[in-house]
């Protein structure tokens, strides 16, 4: 049974997710995992994303002209991350806890100075065909493991060049791609128990009402200093959980 004070902390985490969602597009998990990794395990954590994150993303993906353009490009893509998910799963699975903490803590590192500095890839040009399904599975299997995407899969999702609205949709069709592929390799492996399943689909209202207040509040914030603030925050985040899972 899940004790007040752990939902409570669910609530939060899921309510400052969709606030950072709402202010900046960011995504949820990557807050989510922040908050509750440590307390409640990687596992439990990555459990409770499932459904506010499949919800988000089919609606994003399906809201605008571009669904089937999308398919068709980044079908391969799109396999190809699903596949890699599973066997990031399966890794996750049986992977020791403090290791996984650690390689989440190294990733949210990364993840924040990428997204504060903004490296770019370069188009795959004439390699897309070939570029494409690679991106794909390693960015799968490192969502499968740790919960984020970043790198490399949004890095060269953005290097397709996609216009904004495209974009938008690609990203998605994406994530509610391997979300769904995530929630199914977690159901099989017995890491989705219906206890985990119900507190993920409570935890679509917090972050609802989250998503909400952040963009009430995007224009009324200075968006290239709250962006700073955050990674800053990730990255401390991050050396924390390395910490923690090492020492």
């Amino acid at each position: 049974m899940w004790s007040l004070e752990i939902i409570g902390l669910v609530a939060i985490a899921f309510l400052c997710a969709g606030f950072v969602k709402g202010a900046l597009g960011l995504g949820i998990p990557v807050v989510v995992l922040a908050f509750l990794a440590a307390p409640l395990g990687l596992k439990a954590a990555m459990a409770l994303i499932v459904v506010p994150c499949i919800i988000a993303n089919v609606w994003q993906g399906l809201a605008g002209p571009h669904f089937k353009h999308v398919l068709k490009r980044l079908w391969s893509y799109l396999v190809a991350g699903c596949i890699g998910t599973w066997v990031g799963v399966g890794v996750l699975a049986g992977a020791d806890a403090n290791l996984l903490l650690a390689l989440l803590g190294v990733v949210l590192i990364v993840y924040s100075g990428i997204s504060l500095i903004g490296p770019q890839i370069p188009p795959p040009g004439a390699r897309e065909q070939i570029y494409s399904p690679i991106a794909g599975t390693v960015g799968g299997i490192m969502f499968g493991m740790t919960g984020t995407f970043i790198v490399p899969g949004i890095l060269y999702l953005q290097a397709l060049g996609f216009g904004r609205d495209a974009m938008v949709q690609a990203m998605g069709v994406t994530f509610a791609a391997i979300t769904v592929a995530m929630a199914l390799s977690f159901s099989g492996r017995g890491l989705l128990p219906a206890d985990l399943l119900v507190l993920s689909a409570a935890a679509t209202v917090p972050t609802g009402i989250g998503f909400l207040l952040g963009a009430r509040y995007r224009s009324r914030i200075s968006e290239d200093q709250f962006r700073t603030l955050f990674f800053a925050a990730l990255v401390l985040v991050g050396i924390y959980l390395v910490w923690r899972a090492l020492w």
